[in-house]
């Protein structure tokens, strides 16, 4: 487990092996989340959109806002 010193400007360093876990980069936002019964748990706030690539896949079917149109008529 990897622990950290709060300085007395209220600051802590967050040790290598955590910010390479959470890929935290300088710059980086972390939010603390309240887990009930005085814990907490980090985690980065802000990602890179680069990760989001391949999570959502190619439509298997291409259908153009004219095909759409339609089907959202009939729900009017």
């Amino acid at each position: 487990m990897a622990s950290a010193t709060v300085n007395s400007k209220g600051q802590i360093t967050i040790p290598v092996q955590v910010r390479a876990a959470l890929g935290l980069q300088p710059g980086d936002e972390v939010e603390f989340v309240n887990l009930e019964n005085g814990q907490f748990a980090m985690a980065a706030a802000t990602y890179s959109v680069k990760r989001l690539k391949g999570m959502i896949r190619k439509p298997k079917i291409i259908v153009s806002i004219d095909d759409m149109n339609p089907v959202f008529a009939l729900k009017e």
